[in-house]
Order: structure tokens, then sequence, then C-alpha cells
């Protein structure tokens, strides 16, 4: 991860002002930072772990509120089809776990919605947003633990056939 924090001290007219820290967000060829996180089905998910499979991690502002529960409906709906390609695939938000696997469970979730309470790993990939929720933004990781492609244009609607076009252009092996 290109890791741009620009701490500079500037000195104007005698006056030091500290200048706006900036944190780069992810870029599409950089490493995926590692993370450990409990999914709504109760195991507990590591990417280095899943070295050698294709991973997306497909973050979401919160759960139980309209654009996420069309979100997550669209990706279920479509899910069939994912299973055709090699590829581990998550939804995660900064939800705690109990939430999530309610979330998950009310809306038949058929893949794990990951908790990144302490924000960590929302902050590491830069989707963290100014109320404290991470923005929906889908992250494609390839075999190699590398970012191949970052979804910040998600539509909720669209989610799951839009999750499948994208496997099919980065060319995802099957299954």
């Amino acid at each position: 991860m290109n890791l741009k924090t620009l701490i500079k001290n500037l000195f104007v007219g005698g006056l030091m002002l500290a200048a706006t820290v900036t944190h780069a967000s992810l870029n599409v060829g950089d490493a995926a930072p590692d993370w450990t996180l409990q999914g709504s089905d109760g195991q507990t998910y590591q990417l280095s772990q899943l070295r050698g499979k294709h991973v997306v991690l497909a973050f979401f502002p919160k759960a139980f509120t309209g654009g996420c529960t069309i979100e997550c409906k669209s990706v279920r709906d479509s899910k069939k089809q994912v299973r055709r390609f090699d590829v581990e695939f998550f939804m995660a938000s900064v939800d705690d776990v109990a939430t999530n696997k309610a979330f998950a469970d009310q809306n038949n979730a058929n893949f794990p919605i990951l908790s990144d309470a302490s924000k960590q790993v929302s902050e590491a990939y830069g989707v963290l947003a100014g109320m404290g929720y991470s923005k929906r933004w889908t992250f494609y990781i390839d075999a190699e633990g590398k970012v191949s492609k970052i979804d910040k244009d998600v539509n909720p609607r669209t989610a799951g056939r839009d999750l499948l076009k994208n496997l099919v252009a980065l060319e995802v092996p099957t299954s």
C-alpha cells in the first residue's frame, strides 16, 4: 500500500501552520492490507490465509439501512452465478458482529458479512468516511494478494450484476 501521509510544517510570515494530513486510498497494484475479521457466520477470516484465491471485499456503510439492504439482496441473488468463480466474497461494515449476523439473517445472505467494529481495516483500505462509516467501495484482490480493481461507484441495485461483470472482466478463474 502506498501510504502518502503528508505532514509538513509551513512557516508563513513567522507563523507555523500545520498542513492537513491526508491518507491516500489504496491503489490498483498495491498489496492489499491483511486483515482478520469475524463473519456473520461465526467464522474468523484472514486475508493472508486466503492466498491463492481471488477475494472480493465489499464495504458498505451500515446494516439495516435502505441502500445497504438493497446491495446485500442484489449480491445474494447473484451468488449462484458468483459460485462459478474461484473467489471468496465478503461484505464488510463497521457494525459489530451481532448486528451483522442479524442483518445477514434478515436478508438471507449466502456469504459472510464481516465486522470491522474497530474501524482499522476500513481505515487501512481508505474507506472510512467522516461520519465513522465505511464508504460503499468494493475491492477485488487477486490470488497473490494485490488489489486488481477498486469499484468506488457501487450501485446497490446492480451490485450483484456488476460483481459478475467485474469477475469476468478481471478473468477470475472459474472453479
